[in-house]
């Protein structure tokens, strides 16, 4: 199942799965990625070979194989990590499975910038009122003499 997800996802660059599965095929998809980029890296054909090897035994189709291996690989060269994003879609009519979109991220997506961390919750303490509401009787009494 989660070599004909890769496959799609490879070929298609987004699918549209369950959320369970989608969580599932995250790893999957970015440990293939992964061995492209070593293989891309490698000047010794027989390491380059060896890596296309092993990931033929999990994906095991050849076109999604070949694209990845020959046009793919070049989106991620500079990616550090982060290959695919999901996005929850909601549940699915039919029987209330959570659905998800999966993508593989383009190379000149920098994504959102992360919080540095949580906020503090403080109530900050409110400005002293009262003596404006006192100030504000005292000058209409002045007035009306």
């Amino acid at each position: 199942m989660l070599s004909n997800l890769a496959a799609s996802l490879i070929t298609h660059d987004r699918i549209k799965t369950t959320e369970t599965k989608a969580k599932a095929l995250r790893p999957f998809v970015e440990k293939l990625i992964t061995k492209a980029k070593r293989a891309a890296a490698k000047t010794d054909a027989k390491d380059a070979l060896h890596l296309r090897r092993l990931a033929h035994a999990d994906l095991r189709d050849e076109d999604a194989l070949s694209l990845l291996f020959n046009e793919k690989v070049a989106q991620f060269a500079k990616r550090p990590g982060g290959y695919t994003r999901i996005y929850k879609l909601g549940a699915r009519l039919g029987d209330s499975a959570e659905m998800a979109l999966i993508e593989l991220v383009k190379a000149e997506d920098q994504g959102y910038k992360k919080s540095k961390g949580r906020k503090s919750t403080k109530a900050k303490p409110a400005k002293d009122t009262a003596p404006a509401a006192e100030a504000a009787p005292a000058a209409e009494s002045e007035a009306k003499a």
